[in-house]
């Protein structure tokens, strides 16, 4: 039955773009023919409308591989939904002019149609460990792997860490001190993380930011994507982001046993909620005199990707 519904996702999809782009042709024709029907304004009004909701249809349609960003991490809520009903993302974020458009030239298709539900939640709680995910854990193997034909992270790298606000906050702070690029306001998370809690940090590049990538300056990543799980100051662990180079990372502490470190690293992988979505939920209560963040000039919560 999923398999049928995502089939007709991708066959939903190629008609809706068909129809889009029909009518784009005709709002672009000729100007005396847009003179008649619309104004130029209201014509150009309806071509964005109509580029807007349609501009991922085509990749609906015809999806290429998807390929993980990580090997061997367990895929998300959102991948799930997308992989069941690939028009998850377009229904939910459209709107109930575009969704009444959809729905019209569907039903004049003569299609019977279902529209997708909402898009899950980003997970609190870490996904359940796949079969393969037990046998690696049973075997201490670990679990962060190199895309294909490219160099292993070296050793020291394959290590979890257990640290303190305060040095999770400094790497932030270096981060955007040496502008690597993937770095939060550390004036925010000083602000919101838990003062005396324990955080994890993790090297666990995505593909695109494995080492020796060219990082688009004319020069290759030389820093590790590191991903980290925070203890906020209302209890809730979330996940985040933030590079690190690697003279950094080895300097830190490591005290954690390799046994916990092998249990841990599945959660600090697997947990989607991120620092990003819980500002925005926290966001009518970060005040000065709420939860003592002070605002300075270009602060923003931590990077997530």
């Amino acid at each position: 039955m999923r398999s049928q519904e995502a089939e007709l996702d991708r066959d939903i999809a190629a008609l809706l773009a068909a129809r889009a782009f029909t009518e784009i042709r005709h709002l672009a024709g000729s100007a005396q023919h847009v003179a008649q029907d619309n104004s130029p304004d209201e014509a150009l009004d309806r071509i964005r409308f109509l580029a807007n909701l349609s501009h991922n249809l085509p990749g609906v349609a015809r999806p290429r591989p998807r390929k993980p960003s990580r090997r061997g991490k367990s895929p998300g809520s959102f991948d799930q939904a997308m992989a069941e009903r690939p028009m998850s993302w377009v229904w939910n974020t459209a709107g109930p002019e575009a969704r009444a458009w959809m729905l019209h030239h569907i039903e004049q298709a003569g299609l019977i149609w279902t529209p997708p539900p909402p898009l899950p939640a980003s997970r609190k709680d870490p996904s359940p460990r796949t079969p393969q995910q037990w046998v690696s854990l049973l075997l201490r193997r670990w679990p962060v792997k190199a895309p294909a034909g490219r160099q292993p992270l070296p050793p020291v790298a394959n290590v979890l860490k257990a640290l303190d606000t305060e040095a999770i906050c400094a790497l932030h702070d270096e981060a955007r001190r040496v502008r690597l690029g993937l770095s939060g306001s550390a004036a925010w998370l000083r602000a919101h993380l838990a003062p005396d809690a324990v955080h994890y940090l993790l090297p666990d590049p995505a593909h695109y930011y494995w080492p020796g990538t060219p990082d688009g300056r004319g020069g290759k990543i030389d820093w590790w994507q590191c991903t980290t799980l925070l203890r906020m100051y209302n209890g809730e662990q979330v996940s985040g982001l933030v590079a690190v180079r690697p003279e950094t990372f080895t300097a830190l502490p490591s005290t954690l046993p390799r046994k916990a470190q092998l249990r841990l690293v599945h959660r600090v992988r697997s947990i989607e909620r991120d620092a990003s979505l819980w500002g925005r939920d926290h966001k009518a209560e970060c005040a000065p005199h709420l939860c003592g963040y002070v605002p300075e000039a270009n602060d923003n919560a931590p990077t997530t990707t």
